[in-house]
């Protein structure tokens, strides 16, 4: 089969970038005037996800030495909901895998699975919340705030998901996703982050926002009385400074990498465009991706491939790391079974490549639009085929970097390093 030549574009955005982490969390802590409010002593929650988000050891270190200039007493809750299996150990690893160790952050980790109902909504949802987090004196959320793979809505992926999914671990993640379908998420992330504002000590929130460098953009500390406005504001500026693909349209998409470290859905479906539908764009969503291929499972993702079934096809490097009880785990706690889905898969780059040309339509392979990047947080620098040269001259935000290239194999035919 005769393939596209590739060239290497760069992508330029204009995005903002907090130089010094650890004075930003300073002033945002500063900022909220807790010396009055908080006793000496008290105990304080704070809370790491499961995502990969850029300099989170340093904000959980950093948040950790203000909460002690308060003479308070920090420790670190692992917030997510099924990631690990439900398994508090493995839940620790992740947080230890981000550099969020004792060690680093001056802070003990307590893990565990066990759950309190501290209260119930309007609509008659229990409420459950981390026991140590509910045992502490004060919880600190800390989140990043962006476009939910899933949902859209005025608040959407963040500080209140963190309250909700996070710290409702498997128990409470498993409740409100199957609660999501008879009722918006919209009125399940508000009601419910109402009773935990209300019972859980909320202390302060602290929303991340980045930008499209995968670089901490803006740190903002959020009062909870605030919580619902603060969010409000900081998804805007996430979905301006979001990390988008150059094109609307393509007919392949190779993605190297997927797994939760990037993106709650493996793939950031707010930019391969399958956010509502598993293997298409909506009639109104962009880009719009013919076919997408899924290369590999980073070792962060302990084997958790959750989102898998958005890709036509994978390669079996990738479904031999497969964990597939953590997978289903996780699909099945949020309630969208077909993304645990196993696509088709060969052993060899080549091999997809071959199949995957022929299923685009009536185009040519050597004139299909392919778009080949590292992970959906990495599009600044990507390969795309030679049908894009003439855009890619025209565009001021794209640059050439090399080729056009010929693709090139190794001895397995898989793909030679990027």
């Amino acid at each position: 089969m005769s393939y596209p030549k590739m060239i290497r574009v760069r992508q330029q955005f204009e995005a903002p970038e907090v130089d010094d982490i650890a004075a930003a969390v300073r002033a945002e802590v500063k900022g909220l005037n807790l010396d009055s409010t908080v006793t000496p002593g008290k105990s304080v929650a704070v809370t790491v996800g499961s995502r990969g988000i850029a300099n989170i050891a340093l904000i959980i270190k950093s948040v950790v030495e203000e909460l002690k200039s308060l003479k308070l007493e920090p420790f670190i809750v692992p917030a997510m909901g099924s990631h690990g299996a439900g398994v508090a150990e493995n839940q620790r690893k992740i947080v230890e895998g981000y550099g969020c160790t004792e060690e680093y952050t001056g802070a003990p980790i307590r893990a565990s699975m066990e759950t309190v109902q501290v209260g119930t909504t309007e609509d008659g949802i229990p409420v459950y919340f981390d026991k140590h987090a509910f045992e502490a004196d004060h919880v600190v959320v800390v989140g990043r705030v962006k476009p939910h793979t899933t949902f859209v809505g005025e608040i959407e992926s963040g500080l209140h998901k963190m309250m909700l999914i996070g710290l409702g671990k498997h128990k409470g993640a498993e409740l409100y996703h199957r609660a999501i379908v008879q009722h918006s998420f919209d009125r399940i992330v508000r009601t419910v982050a109402h009773t935990v504002l209300e019972k859980c000590g909320v202390l302060f929130g602290l929303g991340i926002v980045e930008n499209q460098y995968d670089r901490t953009a803006l740190l903002r500390a959020v009062p909870p009385e605030n919580f619902a406005d603060g969010e409000k504001e900081l998804l805007l500026l996430a979905k301006k400074w979001m990390p988008r693909l150059p094109f609307d349209h393509a007919d392949l998409l190779i993605v190297d990498e997927m797994g939760k470290n990037i993106s709650g859905s493996g793939m950031d479906s707010n930019v391969i465009g399958r956010k509502f539908l598993d293997h298409r764009a909506a009639e109104k969503e962009f880009p719009k991706i013919t076919r997408i291929y899924l290369r590999d499972l980073p070792d962060e993702t302990h084997g958790n491939a959750s989102g898998l079934g958005t890709a036509e096809f994978t390669h079996k490097r990738l479904v031999d790391k497969l964990d597939l009880e953590m997978t289903y785990i996780n699909c099945l706690t949020g309630g969208h079974p077909p993304s645990g889905a196993i696509p088709i898969y060969f052993d060899s780059d080549r091999k997809i490549l071959d199949v995957a040309l022929k299923s685009i339509g009536l185009i040519e392979p050597e004139d299909a639009k392919v778009i080949h990047i590292k992970n959906t947080l990495d599009v600044v620098e990507l390969l795309v085929s030679e049908p894009y040269a003439p855009e890619v001259e025209k565009r001021d935000d794209l640059s050439l970097v090399d080729g056009p290239s010929e693709i090139e194999f190794d001895g397995n035919g898989d793909f030679l390093p990027l």
